[in-house]
């Protein structure tokens, strides 16, 4: 990535305050940036870090007004957020893995359909009667089961494990150490204190423009399937137990549990360790707080916190009462003393 000063702003529809002409290669926190890189200010508590950074290109908006001797150039824009964004995907854009081909070390089944600009990398194993579509990147050790399907443009990081039967659709990320549709927990207790393991003979689906983070599991579903829906978005270390559905463009944080076959509506954020037990309903447009813990259904449009989760308001005005607890009591005892 090498770009002039004024080659960025007219890809953000910027003006450029200072050398139009100086170069960039890298894009950087303003706190560390160096000397050709170009970083940006959105937030005012980074004002602060301008007078000592070393960028040679800031974003900054059309409005902030700097009031110190600098040496930068400045791009001001309508939203430097949103306009580094933009860049950042780009130079993302220029830093995939554009190879092509099957490498000497991979084993692929001679029934596996690969299409065409498919990269499959050094020690990855696919099974028979998989399909690869056009595009689909695997990267080096994965494990791709007997009948997967993996759709267009799919990237698949370092270690990633697709089992048999399973779907992945087109434009998904998984990341390094995801492992899709392993066995979901099903034990069938026995008069004698036993566990008998009951058979999980489903798949995992997984629609279109999802990303799962690192050593994230989606088990298969016990019958029928575990869904994922189109534009969901899971963080590293996430599980999602079997026959659990997740609506469109929902989004988990990591250190989450959904337990077995409940269903999460769409366009719901779920904070960091939040656990949500089985067999339960949650609505469209729920915001539900990190480490809570949800054990019953929640309509649409809600936001919960605490363990039990309950209603957001509720949870503050009963968690300013805890806080005055040990006053309550002190209070208490000395009210005793006089009676």
């Amino acid at each position: 990535m090498n770009f002039i000063a004024k080659e960025i702003a007219e890809k953000l529809n910027g003006t450029v305050e200072g050398d139009s002409k100086v170069q960039i290669n890298k894009l950087s926190k303003i706190e560390n940036a160096a000397k050709g890189s170009l970083t940006f200010v959105a937030n005012p508590k980074y004002i602060k870090f301008l007078p000592k950074t070393r960028a040679s290109i800031i974003l900054i908006s059309n409005d902030l007004k700097i009031k110190i001797k600098h040496d930068f150039t400045l791009i001001r824009v309508v939203d430097p957020y949103v306009s580094f964004t933009d860049l950042l995907i780009e130079f993302a854009e220029s830093k995939k893995n554009n190879l092509t081909g099957i490498e000497k070390t991979a084993k692929i089944h001679s029934s596996v359909k690969v299409n065409k600009d498919v990269y499959i990398g050094h020690n990855t194993v696919v099974g028979e009667y998989a399909q690869i579509e056009e595009g689909v990147k695997i990267d080096s050790n994965c494990v791709i089961g007997k009948n997967v399907k993996i759709g267009k443009n799919t990237f698949l990081h370092s270690r990633v494990s697709v089992l048999e039967d399973c779907k992945i659709g087109s434009n998904c990320i998984l990341h390094s150490g995801v492992v899709i549709g392993s066995d979901g927990f099903g034990f069938a207790p026995q008069k004698s204190g036993e566990y008998i393991k009951i058979p999980q003979i489903g798949n995992v689906v997984i629609k279109n423009n999802v990303e799962i983070g690192s050593n994230t599991t989606v088990d298969r579903a016990t019958l029928g399937e575990t869904i994922i829906n189109d534009g969901v978005k899971l963080d590293n270390l996430v599980q999602i137990a079997h026959n659990v559905e997740i609506g469109a463009h929902t989004v988990i944080a990591a250190q989450s549990g959904i337990a077995g076959s409940t269903k999460i509506g769409n366009y719901c954020l779920i904070g960091g360790q939040a656990g949500i037990a089985g067999h339960l309903v949650i609505g469209d447009n729920v915001k539900i707080q990190g480490q809570a813990g949800v054990i019953k259904n929640i309509p649409n449009g809600k936001s919960v916190q605490g363990n039990p989760a309950m209603d957001y308001k509720s949870y503050f005005k009963s968690y300013l009462l805890f806080k005055k607890f040990p006053d309550f009591e002190f209070r208490l005892r000395e009210l005793e003393k006089d009676i």
